[in-house]
């Protein structure tokens, strides 16, 4: 690719781990808008997607409608809760395999999330697509293993949060 083309990102955001991260740290949520600022500097946005927990809740509708408006195409799970009380609802499998679609279409990948559980996406976007990968993650919430698999690491701080 030569210098003058713009590179083209795809991002993925897990919205319950941001969401949880910078509450429990910050107090404060992320700011989605200064984010896609941020990111629309690296390159052109070919695509976004936000994956979140659906509870039927307006609050979060109003949210998931404000990331649409932003540019994210949102993708809903549905929330379960057990019956022994605990709940399940992440994304983690989908985020790997809508990664993985288009790493033939993209120079470039933002991650939104501390989830260790993501490092071996990234080594593999690296060593079999070329891939280049960005984390933006909470810092002391971030998987050591996720920070070391991706090609730059930004902390998330005050200039991401509303």
């Amino acid at each position: 690719m030569n210098l003058t083309t713009k590179k083209r990102i795809a991002i993925f955001v897990d919205v319950q781990n941001i969401y949880y991260t910078t509450r429990q740290v910050f107090g404060r949520p992320f700011n989605y808008r200064a984010f896609w600022q941020q990111a629309s500097q690296l390159g052109d946005i070919v695509s976004a997607t936000a994956y979140a927990i659906d509870r039927g809740d307006p609050q979060q509708q109003k949210f998931q409608e404000a990331l649409r408006h932003i540019g994210f195409n949102v993708k809903l799970k549905p929330y379960i809760q057990r019956a022994d009380g605990s709940s399940k609802g992440d994304w983690d499998v989908g985020i790997a395999i809508d990664a993985m679609l288009v790493a033939d279409e993209v120079d470039q990948i933002i991650l939104l999330s501390g989830d260790g559980d993501f490092d071996l996406l990234l080594q593999t976007l690296r060593e079999r697509y070329q891939v280049f990968s960005h984390v933006f993650s909470v810092p002391n919430l971030t998987a050591q293993s996720l920070i070391d698999s991706a090609d730059r690491w930004v902390a998330i701080d005050k200039g991401l949060l509303q």
